[in-house]
Formats: C-alpha cells, sequence, structure tokens
C-alpha cells in the first residue's frame, strides 16, 4: 500500500474501462432480448441471459469508481460542485431528452403513455411516481438510481473527507451493509400498492453496487504486487461472474423474470450483483492492460455505450412488428442480431449528433478549457 498522500491518477485514461462499457450495454440488451422472446429462464443459457441484468451493477460501479476517483477526498483536489453538476446535467440529459422525447412520439405504445408517464420520464422521475415507467422505457429506471447518485456525490465528497483516511473505506462498507436493511421497511415491503410506487428500486436499496466502485477508487494505485497479480488473471474473474449468474438464476435463490422479490430475495439479488460487479470491474480498473477491450471496435462501442443503453429497447419493441414476429414467441438469437444490427449504427449517430455537441457546449458553458477525456473522470454510462 502507497501512503495516504498518495493520490490515484485520476487523469490517466483507462481504455480497458471504456471497452468494458461496451460489453456492459450489450449485455443489458442481451437481457432484454431473452425477455421479449420468452427464452426459458429455467435453462443454463436462458438463466445465464435472464440475468445479465446484473450488467446494470457494472455500470453503478464504474460510475462510481470514475467520479470518486475524480471529486472523492482522495483526488486531492479543490472541486467546483456548481461546474460539476453542471457538466452532469450537460452529459446525461441532452442525449436522454431527444431519445424519450422521440420514442414517446412515434413509438405507438409509448405515444398512448398518461400524462403523467409523459412527464415522469422527461423529467427522470419515473421511479418515485406510481405507473411512472412508460412503454419502451422501462429500462431508464437504473438511470435514475445513477442520478440520485450524481446528485448525492458532492455531500457524500465532503462528509467522507472530513473523516481520517483510514475510515473511509470502513465507513462505505457499513453504509453499504446498513443499505440492506432497506428492502425491510415497513413502507418499502409494502410496495408497490395502489398509489404507492415500487420503493423497493429507489437509489438506498443499491448502495452496494456503488460502494464497490468507491473502494475501488480508494484503494487505487495503492495495491501490492500480489494483489495486482491477482486480479490480473482476468479468466479467473469472468469463471467467477459467469458462476455468479449461474446461481442467481437459480429457482431456489428467488423468483426469475418480472416476479416482484420478497425483502430477503431482494437482498440476495443485490449480493449477487455485488458479486458480479466486483469480479466483472475490479480487475480492469485496479490492474488495467492492453488487451480485447482495448481494441478499436471496442472503443468505439464503449463512446457509444450510453446511447447504446438509451435506443436499444425502442429498437427491440419495433424489431417485433417489423418481422412480423410476436414476443415471446422464440427466435431469440435473430431478434438478438437484428436489435444490435440497428441499436449501433443508431446510437453512433446519437452520439455524434447530441451527446457530443452537448458536450462542447457544456465545456464552453463552465468554462473548462481541458475535459477529461471519456473514462478517467467521465461517468459509465454517462455516467
Amino acid at each position: 500500500m502507497g501512503t495516504e498522500g498518495s493520490y490515484p491518477q485520476t487523469t490517466r485514461f483507462n481504455a480497458s474501462l471504456e471497452g468494458l462499457r461496451a460489453v456492459a450495454s450489450i449485455g443489458v440488451l442481451l437481457t432484454h432480448v431473452a425477455f421479449q422472446t420468452g427464452l426459458a429462464p429455467t435453462g443454463f443459457i436462458g438463466g445465464i441471459l435472464g440475468r445479465f441484468d446484473f450488467f446494470v451493477p457494472v455500470f453503478f460501479t464504474l460510475s462510481a469508481f470514475l467520479l470518486w476517483r475524480r471529486y472523492g477526498p482522495r483526488s486531492g483536489r479543490d472541486v467546483s460542485w456548481t461546474r460539476y453538476l453542471v457538466s452532469r446535467v450537460g452529459r446525461i440529459f441532452p442525449a436522454y431528452l431527444v431519445v424519450v422525447a422521440a420514442v414517446l412520439m412515434l413509438l405507438p405504445d409509448a405515444y398512448r403513455s398518461t400524462g403523467v408517464q409523459r412527464v415522469t420520464n422527461l423529467t427522470m422521475t419515473q421511479i418515485y411516481v406510481p405507473g411512472g415507467l412508460a412503454p419502451a422505457l422501462t429500462h431508464l429506471w437504473s438511470l435514475c438510481v445513477e442520478v440520485a447518485f450524481y446528485a448525492a456525490l458532492p455531500l457524500l465528497a465532503v462528509v467522507a473527507g472530513v473523516l481520517p483516511g483510514r475510515a473511509r473505506i470502513p465507513a462505505i462498507v457499513l453504509v453499504a451493509v446498513v443499505s440492506l436493511g432497506w428492502a425491510w421497511l415497513p413502507f418499502v415491503a409494502a410496495s408497490p400498492a395502489p398509489g404507492v410506487a415500487n420503493l423497493q428500486i429507489l437509489p438506498p436499496a443499491f448502495t452496494c453496487w456503488f460502494a464497490v466502485g468507491m473502494i475501488a477508487a480508494e484503494v487505487e494505485g495503492r495495491l501490492t504486487p500480489r494483489p495486482l497479480r491477482i486480479l490480473g488473471r482476468r479468466p479467473v474473474w469472468w469463471g467467477l461472474a459467469v458462476v455468479t449468474l449461474w446461481i442467481a438464476a437459480q429457482p431456489w435463490y428467488g423468483p426469475v423474470g418480472l416476479v416482484h422479490p420478497q425483502p430477503g430475495e431482494f437482498v440476495l439479488r443485490v449480493l449477487a450483483g455485488t458479486v458480479f460487479t466486483a469480479a466483472v470491474v475490479l480487475p480492469y480498473a485496479l490492474a488495467p492492460r492492453e488487451g480485447l477491450l482495448t481494441t478499436p471496435a471496442f472503443q468505439a462501442l464503449g463512446r457509444w455505450s450510453y446511447s447504446i443503453f438509451l435506443v436499444h429497447l425502442p429498437v427491440l419493441e419495433l424489431m417485433f412488428p417489423l418481422t412480423g414476429i410476436s414476443p415471446f414467441t422464440g427466435h431469440t438469437a435473430l431478434i438478438a442480431v437484428l436489435t444490435l444490427a440497428v441499436t449501433v449504427p443508431v446510437s453512433a449517430a446519437v452520439y455524434v449528433l447530441v451527446e457530443e455537441p452537448a458536450r462542447t457546449a457544456t465545456r464552453q458553458l463552465v468554462g473548462v478549457r481541458q475535459y477529461l477525456r471519456e473514462g478517467s473522470g467521465e461517468p459509465a454510462r454517462p455516467l
């Protein structure tokens, strides 16, 4: 371990994490394809793909790692929180609003959304309002959770900055453990109910997934050669990730599909997601090296990953009427290939036409002359 005064290289671009975003975005796409095509969640392949929703915690962990290393107490930086918040809004909302507005206007099911659904989805408040999730936009619940983390980060950084350096990791672990009790709170356990949203998926429930990234940022650059060698054994970590997916997919571990879990079942799911995201992210965050994820193809997909996440579900919804295939009737491989083939170029266009101009405008607005490259100080999904 290094000394407390040795700060992580917060300006160093980690290309592996850029590529990992690509993997996570495609993983989320595949889990939605598996569900929408009715792939049996009890089989080996169906079970694994059904639990590819654990790539959502990968996004959470990446966001926490990248932002905490840039803005956390160990960065040693004098942060302008106004500038930080403006940059987050400029990074997240432009592409989000364009995609949501387009879906609400162009997709038949989404077009029939209620006024409440339209307002809450455009303001990214849909998880806090009963019936707020709109057709073809239900996947955006997780982005609401991440935005809550962005909003809370200044307060978290200030509080953590008061603690002695050696107390920060224990404090993060303690908060994460306490958060596991969220699902058992009476008002949470009683939801969803008439007039009450599903409180189980509010931001406090997923503290563990963010905590993994924050702890990684705290130890970055301070690991001795032995743990670095262990982290460098990528096949072993991916093996652990696959085993975690398989276990979490078993009926005895908890309900599959859209069945609402009981508090204990929900906590087991959060814990499995914690193990999965740690196995996937930590080797690339703490022991980066050149490899498949640093190739040009994965780097490009990583840059487009936020837009891939935004547009993939609306594209998937369109694949069924366009192909004449009914949902939940199979053809998983075909629908996956077609969805990916359409999603990638559309996402590239959104990136070029919306994301990049918005980032340039934000840079000019806040007066930042040098923006960190995406992947060093930038979040994961915009994160």
